[in-house]
């Protein structure tokens, strides 16, 4: 976010808070570089093979801070190739690639490996390769808002290590193919660490091994496709206490990782709010996306994280954000922000995942749309309302909410407040709740396990609604104003029409008699009177508090 904002804004990569300049996320960037576009372009490098599984085993010698081990990739070539890139932080080594075996050559640019077969992988062929790597780690300093891995030690001195790298990548702590468009099908993921520690990642525990040398090695299975920033390790003395949720596939696994001398604390705060969250998403977006694989909260020393089946959880057991309501309203004081925001990317961010972080919209203005709906679930529709409409304070409208394409950069974040109340109007312009819940499950549905753009879910909702909200996202999303609605009184009627960037823009909004019944008037960049009888420009409404609209 950029530098000059002097109150704080949503923009936790999973959660919110005001950031400087040495966040990983949401910083202005004053030009791109050959580096940018590597990470973040799909070139015939990285499309020439699709990712279908890997297996990550990687040592944490915590006490130096370094990290050593491989990545196997197994992949299918969607064109003949001899060539391609997988990506890893220039600060840590590859010691080799193995291809059968052969080891093969490979080059360096940045933060981008290119690999040279020793001949023509053939299209449509399933073929595999493992990078072996050794190397110090980026040590995050303030996870999760500057990517990295955390080691720090907990209250009685054992050593406490986590993984967060949103934004950075997860190549920032193994080799990858880093792009948000190519989701693994399925992982294992094993991770080595010092005995009496435990190690939680993702999906479901396969078995533990005893090492020589004083290590364990614990191996998790992630059996559904899985964005690699979400992959994890989270490192410690760690206690276990487990439950069973029956939601609408059946039986949900919840499991529960935390430090032992916060257990009663953690039975109380995560029994409270866990099934009530997951009633109330399962309700309006449809089943938890991960059934296979669980539900687990993973006590972190960095505030939290949307890691796919493992997500982490810093909120220190209180209430609201650290203790605060973002919203000024009170709304947000009686549930803890980090299990229900975090966990509501479960299923925007992870079960639909934007194909470029520049539309990381749909991650966070979806999630933090979802709180209203938790408030509404167990408070009425009326408090959702007013919890959105709080935190308009901290829009800022100074950048677009999508970001530059093929460059790993995301827009403004006021993809957060800005992009929630974006659906409030939305959601108030379709005016069928039933089908607005419709819609959120039918996307969920939709695209189910998949990558996607903002064109793909703006259609979907257009399709489902009968209407063209095209333009309406485009002026939210694309443009740092939001509609003005101008009024004006001549001849004794009341005249209005909005003022907008999108060229044609055309948008209903609420308006009434003083008193009397909302109804939606369609207007658009014209003067247009407003026929309801007795109007006047002194009894004239407009509904703000659902339209999140300029007024003039």
């Amino acid at each position: 976010m950029n530098t000059s904002i002097k109150i704080f804004l949503l923009a936790l990569t999973s959660a919110f808070i005001s950031l400087t300049a040495s966040a990983q996320l949401l910083q202005k960037k004053p030009a791109y570089t050959r580096a940018d576009t590597l990470r973040g372009m799909l070139t015939p490098l990285r499309t020439c093979y699709d990712i279908n599984y890997y297996h990550l085993d990687v040592k944490f010698d915590i006490d130096q801070q370094y990290i050593s081990g491989s990545t196997q990739f197994k992949f299918t070539s969607t064109q003949a190739f001899t060539k391609l890139q997988f990506d890893l932080y220039a600060n840590l080594k590859v010691d080799k690639v193995i291809y059968g075996t052969q080891e093969l050559p490979f080059t360096r640019e940045e933060n981008a490996v290119f690999v040279t077969f020793p001949k023509p992988v053939a299209k449509g062929s399933k073929d595999e390769f493992t990078v072996y790597y050794s190397g110090k780690p980026t040590v995050a300093k303030r996870a999760p808002w500057d990517g990295g891995v955390v080691f720090t030690r907990d209250s009685t001195g054992k050593p406490w290590v986590a993984t967060a790298c949103q934004g950075a990548g997860a190549s920032i702590w193994w080799p990858t193919k880093d792009h948000q468009a190519d989701e693994v099908d399925s992982m294992l993921i094993s991770i080595s660490v010092p005995k009496r520690l435990k190690d939680v990642s993702n999906g479901r525990l396969r078995k533990t091994t005893e090492l020589p040398g004083g290590y364990t090695r614990f191996d998790w299975f992630v059996a559904n496709p899985i964005n690699n920033y979400d992959v994890t390790a989270n490192i410690g003395d760690y206690t276990h206490f487990d439950d069973v949720y029956n939601g609408e596939k059946g039986k949900l696994t919840l499991d529960y990782w935390v430090l032992p001398y916060h257990l009663e604390l953690a039975k109380k705060q995560f029994g409270r709010d866990v099934k009530p969250m997951l009633k109330a998403f399962e309700n309006w977006f449809g089943p938890y996306p991960w059934y296979e694989d669980g539900y687990k909260l993973v006590e972190t020393p960095h505030l939290g994280m949307e890691h796919q089946s493992a997500v982490a959880y810093g909120n220190k057991f209180r209430n609201g954000y650290l203790g605060r309501d973002l919203s000024g309203t009170g709304r947000g004081l009686t549930w803890d922000f980090i299990i229900v925001h975090e966990s509501g990317h479960e299923w925007f961010g992870n079960n639909i995942t934007s194909k470029d972080i520049a539309d990381m919209w749909i991650h966070e203005s979806f999630t933090n749309y979802s709180e209203s709906l938790f408030i509404e679930t167990y408070y009425g529709k009326q408090a959702g309302l007013e919890y959105i409409e709080g935190l308009r304070k901290i829009i800022q409208n100074d950048e677009p909410v999508i970001g530059p394409y093929n460059v790993n950069k995301e827009g403004s974040g006021d993809m957060y407040p800005k992009g929630a109340n974006l659906l409030g109007t939305v959601r108030a312009i379709i005016s069928d709740d039933d089908k607005w819940r419709s819609i959120l499950r039918g996307l969920n549905k939709t695209f189910y396990h998949q990558t996607v753009t903002t064109e793909q879910i703006v259609n979907y909702i257009s399709q489902q609604a009968g209407q063209n909200f095209t333009p309406i996202f485009d002026q939210y999303l694309r443009y740092t104003n939001i509609p003005e609605l101008n009024l004006k009184y001549e001849n004794n009627k009341v005249y209005a029409k909005w003022t907008a960037d999108v060229k044609g823009f055309t948008m209903p909004v609420k308006l009434r008699k003083k008193g009397g019944e909302y109804y939606l008037v369609k207007l658009n960049t014209e003067y247009a009177p407003v026929n309801m009888p007795g109007l006047t420009q002194d009894n004239l409404e407009v509904d703000t508090q659902e339209f999140y609209i300029r007024m003039k």
